[in-house]
């Protein structure tokens, strides 16, 4: 294999890898599953590395290609048991964000209402809290600009009713 595509992507990667990070962390609970999706995702972004159009942003074809693997990774497996229970205590973690002791509590209930998202809209608001544009959003899950912001609109309003139904 060639030296040189080896070390760019191993440098692209250490430079994105929040990315992966992320992604795993927020669709998988357990360790064991965390690390296969990882392996997963990276070994698509290296089958898929050549493909690269440098027209859009890295970082917006990294999850675009994170999100579609760990979107698939559950629907191809129907044995797999999906971990994330709304009883637990924490549902999403997210790299490079603070341990639990360390956030707000609506932080920390924010992130737990995420979790309890379907699939799809879980993908959206882990873009629109990276501050993430609309129609970079819509590229990377393959939607229209207008489905998503009908999606964040209405994922926004559940949420809202979430934290009122908290404070009761």
């Amino acid at each position: 294999m060639n030296t040189t595509k080896k070390k760019l992507f191993a440098q692209t990667m250490e430079q994105h890898k929040g990315i992966v990070y992320k992604i795993v962390n927020s669709y998988c609970q357990n360790q064991d599953d965390r690390q296969d999706l990882a392996q997963e995702i990276l070994t698509t972004m290296w089958l898929a590395f050549d493909n690269y159009d440098t027209e859009y942003k890295f970082s917006t074809w990294m999850y675009r290609i994170a999100l579609n693997v760990a979107i698939s990774y559950y629907r191809k497996d129907s044995k797999r048991v999906d971990r994330a229970n709304a009883d637990e205590e924490c549902i999403v973690h997210i790299a490079d964000f603070p341990q639990e002791g360390e956030r707000s509590e609506d932080v920390v209930l924010l992130y737990r209402f995420i979790g309890q998202l379907d699939k799809l809209n879980k993908a959206i608001m882990l873009l629109y809290l990276e501050s993430e544009p609309y129609d970079s959003i819509a590229n990377s899950l393959g939607m229209s600009k207008t489905n998503v912001a009908t999606r964040i609109g209405r994922i926004k309003e559940t949420l809202k009713n979430q934290f009122e139904t908290q404070e009761s």
